[in-house]
């Protein structure tokens, strides 16, 4: 990149603001206009499910998501405010059954939710999260959700911050400050103790969800509610759902507009060099 001429280099930046979510061109276009939704299956013995999201009134799915499993989680999207039901159907049924379960949700601009399948099968429910976008400055905010069937109750550590005690099945924690960095989160339940990684980073919140693994000891699911922005949200595991219906996504428009910057400035580029060589 250091070798770049100076226009390519600007045609570059400009493409980078074009798509970056957390530019200040995003954020003044949209920061103000929609609210964010994201859906995970925290359900340990429930099956896959598919899940529907509508606007209020409407019969028509304005995101399906196709069998999404224990410990799935979506990316945020972005929604105009107003109230969404969340339909959560077994996993290949006709779209015209009956859901499984179902929840409102009024969304609120600027506002992100995390929509969770959080229970046993047997007691199955959908709960709406309030996420936070944003932390004290200079520090990180970390919250945790309990969805550990196997271990259903855990404490947990990051450093010498303790993030939850006593968590039980399938409750889920407010936020707790802690200092931004490299951190070992740590697990404590019956089964034995897990320890994991984490990067914290400054101004940024963080759900960490408590998940029973292949192994039989507790691991943990990071569901990232924003990193270093506080005004789109960055959180969501990619777990490849299919089945997306409705509006485009926001940042593939975003990229085809920063595409269609990048040629042409590279256009302009080689014109001039032509005009110079004549």
């Amino acid at each position: 990149m250091l070798g770049r001429p100076p226009r390519a280099l600007a045609a570059g930046a400009l493409f980078l603001l074009a798509v970056a979510p957390g530019s200040a061109f995003a954020a003044s276009s949209t920061a103000s206009a929609v609210g964010w939704v994201r859906l995970a299956h925290l359900s340990p013995n429930t099956p896959p499910v598919d899940v529907y999201l509508y606007p209020f009134g409407v019969s028509a799915a304005q995101t399906v998501l196709d069998h999404v499993a224990y410990g799935d989680a979506s990316p945020y999207e972005s929604l105009a405010p107003g109230i969404y039901v969340v339909a959560m159907r077994a996993a290949g049924a006709s779209a015209t059954t009956n859901p499984v379960i179902s929840t409102d949700i009024d969304v609120q601009a600027g506002k992100a939710y995390t929509v969770a399948g959080l229970g046993p099968a047997s007691a199955l429910t959908l709960q709406v999260l309030d996420d936070q976008l944003d932390a004290p400055a200079g520090q990180s905010d970390v919250r945790v959700i309990e969805a550990s069937l196997h271990d259903p109750e855990v404490t947990i550590d990051a450093a010498s911050d303790t993030l939850a005690s006593s968590l039980r099945f399938p409750k889920t924690t407010g936020y707790t400050e802690v200092a931004p960095g490299r951190d070992t989160v740590s697990v404590h339940a019956a089964s034995g103790s897990t320890d994991s990684e984490f990067d914290f980073a400054p101004n940024a919140s963080y759900t960490l969800a408590v998940i029973d693994s292949a192994d039989g000891m507790p691991a943990v699911l990071d569901l990232t509610d924003s990193a270093t922005s506080t005004v789109i949200p960055k959180g969501g595991v990619a777990t490849g759902f299919g089945g997306t219906a409705g509006r485009p996504d926001t940042l593939t428009e975003a990229a085809e507009w920063g595409l269609l910057l990048l040629i042409g400035a590279g256009g302009t580029l080689y014109a001039s060099r032509r005009l110079r060589r004549n």
